[in-house]
């Protein structure tokens, strides 16, 4: 049993997916880096204070911090780990920046998420998923960078199923608790794919939610509820404006390719979602 699975023994307030139907709830913080051909920063993940928002008041609290530092990590030394992020190329910067891991193991997914990891045919954590795990997993705020076919999708995506398996169900009404913005369509599709495949297991729903296309089965998505939203911009600014969804469960926020979206003119449209959500 992963050590992440003990917080869903308590059916007054978390649940286990696996065995139950029902929506659900999460939450995040700061970090950054950038592993093979990569660098990431991490910066001060502090506990913030909730937004002065009166439409976020009375909202139940969330999880953030998951992650417990295996025996092999903690015992690594300083410089066995500046030898591991050499090797790996992945450069840190930010306080108090956790040590990577080496394995699957060390990070300790449970065994619903490791069985689809497997079947992906992974053996090792790739650079910046040995390092932004425990970043992500620990609810720090992070910024990575790395190529493509690196593994960043995963990065993100397994610890949002670590959070959402974790916080309580999503009561009718309430909007995603993951929220990932990318700036095409094309993106918001491949990312959409691997929630699929590695949210299956948990039950964990998701949408797509992008221009160019009809809104009926879209809206009928959202109403339904699902855990996790993946939206270009303007389609979801659409969505909120006619009241087909909300943000206001929102607490594990993902820009993927920020830079292409704020090259291609997101900014104001981004500064709109995120003023919605938990952080």
């Amino acid at each position: 049993m992963s050590r992440y699975d003990s917080r869903s023994t308590d059916p007054g307030s978390y649940r286990d997916r696996r065995n139950e139907s029902g929506f659900g709830y999460k939450r995040e913080n700061e970090s950054s880096y950038r592993p093979s051909s990569s660098t990431r920063k991490e910066y001060d993940g502090g506990a913030k204070s909730p937004p002065q928002k009166s439409d976020l008041e009375g909202l139940t609290p969330f999880e953030k911090n998951f992650y417990v530092e295996s025996p092999s990590v903690a015992a690594m030394s300083e410089s066995e780990v500046e030898d591991y992020r050499r090797r790996r190329e992945i450069t840190v910067e930010g306080k108090d920046v956790p040590k990577p891991i080496k394995s699957f193991d060390d990070v300790g997914f449970p065994d619903y998420v490791m069985q689809e990891v497997v079947k992906a045919g992974f053996t090792e954590p790739t650079p910046i998923q040995a390092q932004g795990w425990p970043m992500a997993l620990k609810g720090r705020d992070l910024i990575g960078i790395a190529e493509t076919g690196s593994g960043k999708t995963l990065a993100y995506l397994l610890p949002a199923i670590v959070h959402v398996n974790a916080q309580p169900f999503l009561a009718p009404g309430d909007g995603p608790i993951v929220l990932v913005l990318a700036p095409t369509r094309e993106l918001a599709v491949q990312i959409q794919q691997e929630a699929s495949k590695f949210g299956a297991s948990s039950k964990i729903k998701n949408t797509c939610i992008y221009g160019g296309v009809p809104k009926g089965p879209q809206v009928r998505d959202l109403q339904k509820g699902v855990e996790i939203v993946i939206a270009t911009p303007g389609r979801l600014i659409d969505m909120l404006d006619s009241h087909h969804t909300n943000l206001r469960r929102v607490t594990y926020l993902v820009l993927d390719e920020a830079d292409r979206m704020l090259d291609m003119g997101f900014e104001p449209q981004i500064r709109k979602l995120v003023d919605q959500v938990r952080l």
